[in-house]
């Protein structure tokens, strides 16, 4: 169990979550004592498959609209419950009337890939700064193919056209990896992911993903209408597309430094039979603390023309533009 900036995780198999009053009471079966916590500091539960949370509390939290969402061991969101949507209707109209338009569609499509674009080739720059040579001319030749990849998505005419160009650019990106933290393999593995980097970024995409679920429910848009990534049943399409920007600067950059700075070792992953690497409970530990101080760290923002703490990026209008790449912590 872990309690951050008013989010309460718990990770552990076996767990039991229940109502007590105003209080959530954790339970688990080799670890006695009683432990509870106020309900009224706590805005959200994330809990990990193995948790168990009572009726009474599921009930309790729909009611004081506090959400709850469960995740894999690796951290795959699994479902979210949040009581009454809430928010202005009449924005979820005009989300879906841009949703209509071809042209809005494409507009604000190429807008998120241009963005998750321009966020590649910062971190790639940011990283090539520091980097000895042949490592640098390599990693700007990368970030090279981004800044072209950026012309083409001005340029593009349709979203088929739109989506090769983004998937060219992601796959260059992760082929790059070992060049960005050494001793990481190239490409991308999920489903499960098949060695300890992956399994650590599998991770943080889904903290990410229960963050930017969040965000739109709060100010009101419904996060299973897209744009880039359409209207996919079972799929939070709006989600995954302020994801895609998202990424990069939030948990890209952390994974490369927890990896860079060796702060994942053998004993925060593990090899299940059939090949898949999942965390440790050390490592959920581990990663969770990482990722809330990251939350924590201040960027500057273009939109709103002052710092913004990167726990707040989903709900603001735009986000950091590369001047926020000066802010605290190193991926190289």
């Amino acid at each position: 169990m872990t309690e951050l900036l008013r989010t309460l995780f718990v990770t552990t198999p076996g767990t039991s979550l229940h109502l007590e009053g105003d209080t959530v009471r954790i339970h688990h079966p080799e670890r006695p004592g009683r432990n509870i916590l106020p309900l009224v500091r706590i805005e959200q539960l994330v809990v990990w498959r193995g948790v168990d949370v009572s009726n009474e509390l599921l009930l309790r939290c729909t009611d004081d609209q506090r959400g709850i969402t469960w995740l894999s061991r690796n951290g795959r969101f699994l479902g979210r419950v949040g009581g009454a949507q809430t928010g202005n209707p009449l924005l979820r109209l005009e989300q879906v009337r841009a949703y209509d338009d071809p042209h809005r569609r494409l507009t604000i499509a190429k807008a998120v890939v241009a963005g998750k674009l321009q966020n590649y080739r910062q971190l790639l720059l940011r990283i090539a700064r520091d980097a000895d040579e042949p490592r640098k001319t390599e990693i700007r030749a990368v970030a090279q193919q981004h800044s072209e990849a950026l012309a083409a998505v001005a340029a593009s005419a349709s979203l088929t056209e739109l989506l090769g160009i983004e998937g060219m650019a992601a796959r260059s990106y992760f082929q790059a990896m070992p060049m960005l933290a050494r001793g990481v393999p190239q490409g991308r593995t999920r489903r499960p992911p098949q060695d300890p980097f992956n399994c650590v970024l599998s991770f943080g995409y889904g903290m990410l993903r229960v963050a930017v679920v969040g965000a739109l429910e709060q100010v009101g848009l419904d996060p299973y209408i897209g744009y880039l990534h359409g209207v996919r049943s079972g799929k939070p399409s709006l989600a995954l597309d302020l994801m895609e920007e998202l990424r990069p600067l939030l948990v890209d950059r952390l994974v490369l430094a927890l990896f860079n700075r060796k702060k994942i070792t053998a004993k925060h992953t593990m090899t299940d039979p059939g090949g898949g690497v999942t965390l440790t409970e050390e490592g959920r530990k581990l990663v969770l603390n990482e990722w809330s101080q990251a939350r924590e760290r201040l960027w500057k923002h273009s939109g709103v023309q002052h710092d913004v703490p990167a726990a707040l990026l989903p709900l603001v209008p735009s986000f950091a533009h590369e001047d926020g790449w000066g802010g605290n912590g190193d991926s190289s």
